[in-house]
Protein backbone atom coordinates (compact mmCIF):
# COMPACT_ATOMS: atom_id res chain seq x y z
CA UNK A 1 0.00 0.00 0.00
CA UNK A 2 1.19 3.50 -0.48
CA UNK A 3 0.82 6.61 1.13
CA UNK A 4 0.24 8.73 -1.66
CA UNK A 5 -2.11 8.25 -4.88
CA UNK A 6 0.70 7.53 -7.27
CA UNK A 7 0.79 4.77 -9.34
CA UNK A 8 3.09 1.88 -9.22
CA UNK A 9 3.86 2.79 -13.30
CA UNK A 10 3.77 6.09 -12.36
CA UNK A 11 6.24 7.46 -15.17
CA UNK A 12 9.70 8.68 -13.63
CA UNK A 13 11.14 12.09 -13.91
CA UNK A 14 12.84 14.48 -12.15
CA UNK A 15 10.42 15.52 -10.24
CA UNK A 16 8.93 12.31 -9.46
CA UNK A 17 7.76 12.82 -5.73
CA UNK A 18 8.54 10.64 -2.29
CA UNK A 19 6.24 8.46 -1.79
CA UNK A 20 5.97 6.27 1.31
CA UNK A 21 5.35 2.49 0.53
CA UNK A 22 4.35 -0.01 3.08
CA UNK A 23 6.73 -3.48 3.79
CA UNK A 24 4.71 -6.37 3.78
CA UNK A 25 5.36 -8.91 6.27
CA UNK A 26 7.22 -12.06 3.72
CA UNK A 27 9.13 -15.13 4.86
CA UNK A 28 11.04 -16.11 2.03
CA UNK A 29 10.83 -19.94 2.60
CA UNK A 30 11.31 -22.12 -0.77
CA UNK A 31 10.95 -18.82 -2.70
CA UNK A 32 14.17 -17.47 -1.67
CA UNK A 33 15.71 -20.94 -2.65
CA UNK A 34 14.49 -20.39 -5.77
CA UNK A 35 15.41 -16.99 -6.26
CA UNK A 36 19.41 -17.87 -5.42
CA UNK A 37 18.58 -20.26 -8.15
CA UNK A 38 17.49 -17.69 -10.67
CA UNK A 39 20.00 -15.05 -9.88
CA UNK A 40 22.79 -17.95 -10.46
CA UNK A 41 24.17 -20.31 -12.81
CA UNK A 42 23.71 -24.06 -11.13
CA UNK A 43 27.59 -23.66 -10.44
CA UNK A 44 27.48 -19.99 -9.32
CA UNK A 45 25.07 -20.83 -6.81
CA UNK A 46 26.86 -23.75 -5.48
CA UNK A 47 30.35 -21.73 -5.17
CA UNK A 48 27.78 -18.86 -3.33
CA UNK A 49 26.33 -21.54 -0.83
CA UNK A 50 29.54 -22.39 0.03
CA UNK A 51 31.17 -18.89 0.71
CA UNK A 52 28.12 -18.80 3.10
CA UNK A 53 29.10 -22.25 4.79
CA UNK A 54 32.40 -21.31 4.78
CA UNK A 55 32.05 -17.67 6.33
CA UNK A 56 28.95 -19.07 9.08
CA UNK A 57 31.62 -22.10 10.05
CA UNK A 58 34.44 -20.13 10.15
CA UNK A 59 32.93 -16.99 12.53
CA UNK A 60 30.82 -19.61 14.27
CA UNK A 61 34.31 -21.12 15.81
CA UNK A 62 35.14 -17.50 16.37
CA UNK A 63 32.39 -16.71 18.39
CA UNK A 64 32.58 -20.08 20.26
CA UNK A 65 36.21 -19.03 21.19
CA UNK A 66 35.70 -15.59 21.95
CA UNK A 67 32.67 -16.79 24.49
CA UNK A 68 35.12 -19.25 26.20
CA UNK A 69 36.98 -16.44 27.42
CA UNK A 70 36.35 -13.35 29.72
CA UNK A 71 34.22 -10.56 28.20
CA UNK A 72 36.81 -7.34 27.89
CA UNK A 73 34.63 -4.51 27.89
CA UNK A 74 33.02 -3.02 25.20
CA UNK A 75 33.28 0.50 25.66
CA UNK A 76 36.11 2.00 25.16
CA UNK A 77 35.62 5.91 26.00
CA UNK A 78 32.52 7.80 26.79
CA UNK A 79 32.30 12.03 26.60
CA UNK A 80 29.17 14.08 26.86
CA UNK A 81 29.30 16.73 24.02
CA UNK A 82 26.75 19.86 23.37
CA UNK A 83 24.29 19.83 25.58
CA UNK A 84 20.53 18.49 24.82
CA UNK A 85 18.23 21.45 24.23
CA UNK A 86 14.91 21.25 26.65
CA UNK A 87 11.99 19.22 24.88
CA UNK A 88 14.93 17.40 22.78
CA UNK A 89 12.97 14.08 21.70
CA UNK A 90 14.64 12.91 18.99
CA UNK A 91 17.97 10.88 19.43
CA UNK A 92 20.03 9.40 16.77
CA UNK A 93 22.67 6.78 16.59
CA UNK A 94 25.72 7.16 14.04
CA UNK A 95 28.12 4.28 13.69
CA UNK A 96 31.79 5.37 12.23
CA UNK A 97 34.59 3.57 11.16
CA UNK A 98 37.91 4.91 9.36
CA UNK A 99 41.43 3.02 8.87
CA UNK A 100 42.98 5.86 10.31
CA UNK A 101 41.06 7.24 12.90
CA UNK A 102 40.06 10.25 11.36
CA UNK A 103 36.56 11.54 10.92
CA UNK A 104 36.69 13.27 7.32
CA UNK A 105 34.41 16.33 6.88
CA UNK A 106 32.02 14.24 4.91
CA UNK A 107 31.00 12.29 8.19
CA UNK A 108 31.04 15.37 10.30
CA UNK A 109 28.62 17.46 7.71
CA UNK A 110 26.37 14.12 8.02
CA UNK A 111 26.62 14.58 11.67
CA UNK A 112 26.00 17.80 11.27
CA UNK A 113 23.14 17.46 9.30
CA UNK A 114 21.03 15.22 11.88
CA UNK A 115 21.68 17.72 14.46
CA UNK A 116 19.76 20.31 12.36
CA UNK A 117 17.23 17.95 11.37
CA UNK A 118 16.33 18.32 15.26
CA UNK A 119 18.20 14.89 16.59
CA UNK A 120 20.50 14.46 19.66
CA UNK A 121 23.63 12.73 18.06
CA UNK A 122 24.78 10.03 19.39
CA UNK A 123 28.39 9.03 17.28
CA UNK A 124 29.91 5.77 17.56
CA UNK A 125 33.37 5.17 16.36
CA UNK A 126 34.81 1.58 16.18
CA UNK A 127 37.88 2.99 14.26
CA UNK A 128 41.01 1.38 16.02
CA UNK A 129 42.13 4.42 17.62
CA UNK A 130 40.53 8.56 17.42
CA UNK A 131 42.64 11.11 16.33
CA UNK A 132 42.28 13.52 19.11
CA UNK A 133 41.70 16.82 17.19
CA UNK A 134 38.85 15.38 15.51
CA UNK A 135 37.36 14.01 18.49
CA UNK A 136 37.36 17.47 20.00
CA UNK A 137 35.84 18.62 17.03
CA UNK A 138 32.72 16.29 16.92
CA UNK A 139 32.33 17.26 20.78
CA UNK A 140 30.94 20.74 19.59
CA UNK A 141 28.45 18.45 17.06
CA UNK A 142 27.26 15.20 19.17
CA UNK A 143 25.42 15.28 22.40
CA UNK A 144 27.90 11.93 23.42
CA UNK A 145 29.96 10.31 21.67
CA UNK A 146 31.44 6.69 22.28
CA UNK A 147 34.49 4.74 21.15
CA UNK A 148 33.70 0.91 21.24
CA UNK A 149 35.11 -2.26 20.12
CA UNK A 150 34.82 -3.19 16.29
CA UNK A 151 32.35 -6.00 17.62
CA UNK A 152 29.15 -7.03 16.02
CA UNK A 153 29.25 -4.41 13.27
CA UNK A 154 26.55 -1.36 13.34
CA UNK A 155 24.01 -3.98 15.11
CA UNK A 156 26.31 -4.30 18.11
CA UNK A 157 27.54 -0.77 18.43
CA UNK A 158 23.21 0.33 18.56
CA UNK A 159 22.91 -2.81 20.56
CA UNK A 160 25.57 -1.35 23.42
CA UNK A 161 24.57 2.18 23.05
CA UNK A 162 21.02 2.36 22.78
CA UNK A 163 20.37 2.45 26.92
CA UNK A 164 22.82 5.35 26.84
CA UNK A 165 21.48 7.07 23.80
CA UNK A 166 17.62 6.61 25.16
CA UNK A 167 18.85 7.94 28.93
CA UNK A 168 19.51 11.24 27.61
CA UNK A 169 16.18 11.75 25.82
CA UNK A 170 13.97 9.46 28.47
CA UNK A 171 10.51 10.76 26.77
CA UNK A 172 11.85 9.99 22.89
CA UNK A 173 9.46 9.99 20.08
CA UNK A 174 11.84 9.74 17.11
CA UNK A 175 15.21 7.20 17.04
CA UNK A 176 17.28 7.13 14.30
CA UNK A 177 19.69 4.35 13.52
CA UNK A 178 22.25 5.45 10.95
CA UNK A 179 25.79 4.97 9.70
CA UNK A 180 28.39 6.24 7.64
CA UNK A 181 28.02 3.66 4.50
CA UNK A 182 26.31 6.33 2.96
CA UNK A 183 27.75 9.00 0.77
CA UNK A 184 26.88 12.47 1.06
CA UNK A 185 23.90 14.00 1.17
CA UNK A 186 24.34 14.88 -2.19
CA UNK A 187 21.12 16.73 -2.33
CA UNK A 188 18.98 18.27 0.27
CA UNK A 189 17.24 16.42 3.19
CA UNK A 190 14.78 19.02 4.01
CA UNK A 191 11.89 17.09 1.38
CA UNK A 192 13.53 13.56 2.74
CA UNK A 193 12.22 14.78 6.20
CA UNK A 194 9.09 15.75 5.54
CA UNK A 195 8.04 12.68 4.06
CA UNK A 196 9.50 10.41 7.13
CA UNK A 197 7.63 12.30 9.64
CA UNK A 198 4.22 12.33 8.04
CA UNK A 199 4.43 8.75 8.19
CA UNK A 200 2.90 8.23 11.38
CA UNK A 201 3.95 5.65 13.86
CA UNK A 202 6.21 2.79 12.96
CA UNK A 203 9.63 2.14 11.44
CA UNK A 204 10.24 3.61 8.19
CA UNK A 205 13.72 3.27 6.12
CA UNK A 206 15.19 4.12 2.83
CA UNK A 207 15.52 1.56 0.58
CA UNK A 208 13.43 -1.95 0.89
CA UNK A 209 15.55 -4.79 -0.45
CA UNK A 210 13.74 -8.36 -1.42
CA UNK A 211 16.41 -10.27 -0.92
CA UNK A 212 15.90 -12.89 1.89
CA UNK A 213 12.27 -11.56 1.92
CA UNK A 214 10.70 -8.06 1.86
CA UNK A 215 12.62 -5.64 4.74
CA UNK A 216 13.99 -2.32 5.19
CA UNK A 217 18.02 -1.86 4.61
CA UNK A 218 19.69 -0.84 7.73
CA UNK A 219 21.89 2.00 6.76
CA UNK A 220 18.88 4.02 7.43
CA UNK A 221 15.90 3.64 10.04
CA UNK A 222 14.06 5.74 11.82
CA UNK A 223 11.47 4.52 14.35
CA UNK A 224 8.65 6.83 15.40
CA UNK A 225 6.29 6.37 18.52
CA UNK A 226 7.12 5.69 22.09
CA UNK A 227 5.81 1.98 21.32
CA UNK A 228 8.39 1.31 18.12
CA UNK A 229 11.59 2.88 19.80
CA UNK A 230 10.91 0.30 22.74
CA UNK A 231 9.78 -2.62 20.90
CA UNK A 232 13.33 -1.63 18.55
CA UNK A 233 14.93 -1.31 21.66
CA UNK A 234 14.17 -4.41 23.26
CA UNK A 235 14.73 -6.34 19.82
CA UNK A 236 18.65 -5.17 20.09
CA UNK A 237 18.71 -5.90 23.92
CA UNK A 238 18.05 -9.86 22.57
CA UNK A 239 20.31 -10.07 19.53
CA UNK A 240 22.59 -12.75 19.15
CA UNK A 241 25.59 -11.04 17.82
CA UNK A 242 28.44 -13.01 15.97
CA UNK A 243 31.59 -11.87 13.84
CA UNK A 244 29.54 -12.92 10.60
CA UNK A 245 28.49 -10.72 8.59
CA UNK A 246 25.77 -12.87 6.90
CA UNK A 247 24.57 -14.13 10.36
CA UNK A 248 24.26 -10.47 11.43
CA UNK A 249 22.42 -9.61 8.20
CA UNK A 250 20.05 -12.64 9.19
CA UNK A 251 19.79 -11.96 12.88
CA UNK A 252 19.94 -8.10 12.81
CA UNK A 253 18.69 -6.55 9.02
CA UNK A 254 15.87 -9.10 8.14
CA UNK A 255 14.94 -10.17 11.47
CA UNK A 256 14.22 -6.23 12.73
CA UNK A 257 11.72 -5.98 10.18
CA UNK A 258 10.47 -8.87 10.65
CA UNK A 259 10.13 -7.85 14.71
CA UNK A 260 8.81 -4.79 14.10
CA UNK A 261 5.91 -6.39 11.64
CA UNK A 262 5.05 -8.98 14.32
CA UNK A 263 4.59 -6.91 16.96
CA UNK A 264 1.94 -4.85 14.74
CA UNK A 265 3.68 -2.09 13.65
CA UNK A 266 3.84 0.11 10.34
CA UNK A 267 6.83 -0.45 8.63
CA UNK A 268 7.41 1.55 5.18
CA UNK A 269 10.26 2.22 2.83
CA UNK A 270 10.36 5.59 0.88
CA UNK A 271 12.08 3.51 -1.91
CA UNK A 272 9.57 0.34 -2.24
CA UNK A 273 11.33 -1.98 -4.49
CA UNK A 274 7.97 -2.89 -6.24
CA UNK A 275 7.44 1.02 -7.21
CA UNK A 276 10.90 1.95 -8.25
CA UNK A 277 11.15 -1.13 -9.90
CA UNK A 278 7.74 -0.79 -12.05
CA UNK A 279 8.19 2.98 -12.92
CA UNK A 280 11.50 2.36 -14.41
CA UNK A 281 10.16 -1.09 -16.25
CA UNK A 282 7.22 1.77 -17.61
CA UNK A 283 10.32 4.03 -19.19
CA UNK A 284 11.44 2.98 -22.36
CA UNK A 285 14.32 4.20 -22.34
CA UNK A 286 15.35 2.89 -18.46
CA UNK A 287 14.23 -0.20 -19.22
CA UNK A 288 16.27 -1.17 -22.46
CA UNK A 289 19.38 0.23 -20.32
CA UNK A 290 18.52 -2.34 -17.56
CA UNK A 291 17.77 -5.24 -19.95
CA UNK A 292 21.00 -4.07 -22.15
CA UNK A 293 23.28 -3.87 -18.55
CA UNK A 294 21.78 -7.55 -17.44
CA UNK A 295 22.79 -10.34 -19.87
CA UNK A 296 19.98 -12.35 -18.29
CA UNK A 297 16.86 -9.71 -19.10
CA UNK A 298 18.94 -9.81 -22.73
CA UNK A 299 16.17 -12.20 -23.77
CA UNK A 300 13.12 -9.39 -23.50
CA UNK A 301 14.32 -7.16 -25.77
CA UNK A 302 12.51 -8.33 -28.56
CA UNK A 303 9.54 -8.17 -27.10
CA UNK A 304 6.81 -5.82 -27.88
CA UNK A 305 7.06 -2.81 -25.65
CA UNK A 306 3.59 -3.50 -23.60
CA UNK A 307 4.84 -7.19 -22.77
CA UNK A 308 7.96 -6.16 -22.33
CA UNK A 309 7.22 -3.81 -19.61
CA UNK A 310 5.46 -6.45 -17.58
CA UNK A 311 8.33 -9.00 -18.24
CA UNK A 312 10.88 -7.10 -16.89
CA UNK A 313 8.49 -6.49 -13.28
CA UNK A 314 8.57 -10.21 -13.07
CA UNK A 315 11.90 -10.56 -13.91
CA UNK A 316 12.95 -8.15 -10.98
CA UNK A 317 10.80 -9.57 -8.56
CA UNK A 318 12.26 -13.20 -9.12
CA UNK A 319 15.87 -11.58 -9.55
CA UNK A 320 15.89 -8.95 -6.37
CA UNK A 321 18.35 -6.38 -7.36
CA UNK A 322 19.92 -4.16 -4.23
CA UNK A 323 18.25 -0.87 -5.51
CA UNK A 324 21.12 1.21 -4.07
CA UNK A 325 23.48 -0.47 -6.36
CA UNK A 326 22.34 -2.25 -9.25
CA UNK A 327 19.78 1.00 -10.02
CA UNK A 328 22.01 3.45 -8.16
CA UNK A 329 21.94 6.15 -10.58
CA UNK A 330 18.10 6.15 -11.54
CA UNK A 331 17.73 6.40 -7.97
CA UNK A 332 19.34 9.56 -7.36
CA UNK A 333 18.78 11.07 -10.84
CA UNK A 334 15.00 9.86 -11.12
CA UNK A 335 13.99 9.68 -7.11
CA UNK A 336 16.12 11.82 -5.64
CA UNK A 337 17.54 9.46 -3.38
CA UNK A 338 20.28 11.68 -1.53
CA UNK A 339 22.75 9.33 -1.23
CA UNK A 340 25.40 6.89 -2.25
CA UNK A 341 26.75 3.83 -0.97
CA UNK A 342 29.86 3.79 -0.42
CA UNK A 343 31.05 0.19 -1.17
CA UNK A 344 29.69 0.85 -4.55
CA UNK A 345 32.01 3.55 -5.54
CA UNK A 346 34.73 2.28 -3.21
CA UNK A 347 34.71 -1.55 -4.62
CA UNK A 348 31.64 -2.03 -6.63
CA UNK A 349 31.48 -5.62 -5.79
CA UNK A 350 29.13 -6.60 -8.67
CA UNK A 351 31.05 -4.70 -11.46
CA UNK A 352 28.43 -2.40 -12.86
CA UNK A 353 29.04 -0.50 -15.61
CA UNK A 354 29.36 3.32 -14.66
CA UNK A 355 29.89 3.86 -11.08
CA UNK A 356 33.34 6.18 -11.45
CA UNK A 357 30.56 8.86 -13.05
CA UNK A 358 29.45 9.34 -10.14
CA UNK A 359 30.74 12.81 -9.28
CA UNK A 360 28.18 13.68 -12.58
CA UNK A 361 25.05 13.09 -10.51
CA UNK A 362 27.04 15.54 -7.68
CA UNK A 363 26.70 19.06 -8.48
CA UNK A 364 28.86 21.35 -6.89
CA UNK A 365 26.21 22.83 -5.12
CA UNK A 366 25.40 19.77 -3.70
CA UNK A 367 25.15 19.71 0.18
CA UNK A 368 28.24 17.64 0.18
CA UNK A 369 29.99 18.36 -2.97
CA UNK A 370 32.86 15.96 -4.85
CA UNK A 371 35.12 17.07 -3.70
CA UNK A 372 34.07 16.13 -0.02
CA UNK A 373 32.82 12.67 -0.55
CA UNK A 374 36.27 12.09 -2.32
CA UNK A 375 38.35 13.03 0.28
CA UNK A 376 36.05 10.38 2.36
CA UNK A 377 36.73 8.15 -0.01
CA UNK A 378 40.44 8.45 0.27
CA UNK A 379 40.30 8.13 3.67
CA UNK A 380 38.67 4.84 4.03
CA UNK A 381 41.09 3.35 1.47
CA UNK A 382 44.08 4.74 3.57
CA UNK A 383 46.69 1.80 4.27
CA UNK A 384 47.99 1.98 8.06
Amino acid sequence: METSATALAEPIGRQTPYVLTEVIADRPGLRRFRHGLVRHTPFSFLLRAAEVVTEVARHLAVDIFASLRPPAPAILRLETGVPIPPGRRSVALYVHWSPDGRISAMVRQQVTAYAEAGFAVVFITAAPAIAEPDWQAMRGIAALLVHRRNTGRDFGAWKDVLGKALSLVPDAQELLLTNDSILGPILPLDPLWLVLRAAGEGMVGLTESLGGGAHLQSYFLLFRGTTAIADAAAFLRRLRLSSSKWLIVQRGELGLTRHLLARGHRVMAVFGYERIAAAIAGDKTERLALITADPRLAPLVSLPDNLQAAAVINALRDRPLNLTHHLWAQLVRQFGFPFLKTDLISRNPHRLAGTESWPELVGQDSPCPPGVIAEHLRRQAAKI
